[in-house]
């Protein structure tokens, strides 16, 4: 069995304890969505760009209420994040033309949520050796486009 090493991710998951509040519930609060990368509101949800992307195109659903667990979600945020996945996954596939699209989360700390207080799914499309020595090795990913043009291109899908 093979073990790929990620040491950049255990830095970002320890640093989100030092951030004072809930990075989803300031930019839920702000109205620069622009600056914030919230790309969509909906009633119960919003999709946000994330700011530690895996691939491009790689944003997140988050509830806007904070809570922590899955099971806690009332019946209508949960359709609605649902919705917004399935949404989602075909504005990724028209933008990025991937190969597949990897759809999860990362409920509580030890699951390796970066944000664990805070519900929230991840949606992002993958490509067939889209990991590669850079990231491996190098512990550095390689990105074609910058954040601010991954939040003009599904803004404009998802409006």
């Amino acid at each position: 069995m093979d073990f790929l090493w990620t040491p950049w991710r255990y830095a970002y998951i320890i640093s989100s304890d030092k951030a004072p509040g809930c990075v989803f519930c300031q930019a839920l609060e702000r109205t620069d969505d622009r600056n914030t990368g919230v790309v969509y509101r909906g009633r119960h949800c919003f999709v946000i760009v994330n700011a530690f992307p895996y691939t491009s195109g790689h944003v997140m659903i988050v509830s806007n209420q904070h809570l922590d667990e899955l099971c806690k979600l009332p019946p209508e945020t949960a359709q609605e994040m649902m919705a917004l996945a399935q949404r989602l996954e075909g504005v990724l596939r028209e933008v990025y033309q991937p190969d597949g699209i990897n759809l999860g989360m990362n409920i509580g700390k030890a699951a390796g949520a970066g944000v664990a207080g805070h519900i929230h799914m991840h949606v992002l499309p993958r490509w067939i050796a889209d990991s590669n020595f850079m990231t491996v090795v190098g512990e550095t990913r390689i990105l074609p486009e910058s954040l601010e043009t991954t939040y003009d291109r599904l803004r404009a899908r998802l409006l």
